[in-house]
């Protein structure tokens, strides 16, 4: 197990310096300079090369490389070209409302997916199984901000049970669960839909294996040969897509937090780039590729973990 780990620690370190290569290239060449959009059209030459040399864009794109990756390494993300302020500060605010705002809707969409998705695969074919399967291909189909959207209009304004958005901050636990919670369940509800369409057809798969029908004949029911056997050996396909989930409920949270007005790394992401803040798109991008590398790494040990064979094999 503990080679298995190391393996895939280098495979992660790899992919983070390539990934941070990619991600200066690709941001460092699109079109604009952050000094002139700070200064404007009509600002003069030399107040403009004060400007860059100031925010350290005079000197070449690989020592810009170099000291940003190595500031990175030491926990120093440089400063924001607008705000001046430090981007480590910046994103350890906004990260406070991303993470846990990704955190409860990953786990409403497991407590909705795992036992409609068992239910489902339970009652194959039947009224039931029909019923879980056309509400899934339903949350599919919906873009997850009408679900926002709805769930304001209900909630927010009609029953005035949760606010319409903001955030006020961790002081109060149960004021910042509440601000979160019709956003998280604005974004579980698709994730819920397309983990328990996985979950089914990965237990009925199962299902159909030898050793289901040999746990049946030895006197095991329906149920305890679902749980006891079949959940287990369905659950590498539904890790991966519950790893896939999390990432993308961190990144790509954009829309919802513009919907509900919250202060989250999506948010932030547009606001640099419309003001061509390139060391703090850069340094929330790096970071959103590091938890994403990350999540696959923990999914791969737990791979590992469910089934041994993985391990043996590497």
């Amino acid at each position: 197990m503990w080679l298995f780990a190391l393996t895939r620690l280098t495979s992660l370190a790899i992919s983070l310096l390539v990934a941070s290569v990619v991600i200066f290239l690709v941001i460092e060449v699109a079109p604009g300079d952050p000094a002139s959009y700070m200064l404007g059209l009509n600002a003069q030459a030399d107040t403009l090369a004060a400007l860059r040399a100031e925010l350290g864009l005079d000197v070449s794109r690989p020592e810009r490389y170099v000291t940003w990756i190595t500031g990175m390494l030491s926990g120093d993300f440089g400063l924001s070209y607008t705000y001046r302020t430090p981007v480590s500060q910046m994103i350890a605010d906004r990260l406070w409302v991303s993470l846990p705002l990704a955190v409860y809707a990953l786990a409403l969409a497991v407590l909705i997916a795992f036992p409609a998705g068992l239910f489902a695969a339970a009652r194959r074919g039947r009224a039931g199984d029909i019923g879980v399967m056309a509400s899934t291909q339903l949350g599919i189909a919906l873009p997850n901000f009408w679900f926002a959207m709805l769930l304001v209009l209900v909630f927010a304004i009609q029953l005035r049970w949760f606010s319409a958005g903001g955030f006020p901050g961790w002081e109060s636990l149960g004021a910042g669960i509440k601000a979160l919670t019709l956003p998280a369940i604005a974004l579980a509800l698709p994730q819920a839909a397309i983990l328990t369409r996985v979950l089914r057809s990965s237990l009925l798969d199962t299902l159909d294996e030898d050793y289901i029908r040999t746990a049946r004949a030895k006197g095991l029911t329906r149920r305890q040969t679902l749980w006891r056997h079949a959940l287990r050996n369905a659950m590498i396909p539904v890790l991966t897509i519950i790893g896939l989930q999390f990432s993308f409920l961190l990144a790509g949270a954009i829309i919802i937090e513009q919907v509900f007005f919250l202060p989250g790394l999506g948010r932030l992401i547009f606001q640099s780039i419309s003001q061509r803040d390139l060391i703090v798109v850069e340094s929330v991008v790096m970071l959103l590729v590091f938890a994403v590398i990350l999540v696959n790494f923990l999914v791969d040990l737990a791979y590992a973990a469910i089934d041994p064979r993985l391990r043996t094999q590497r």
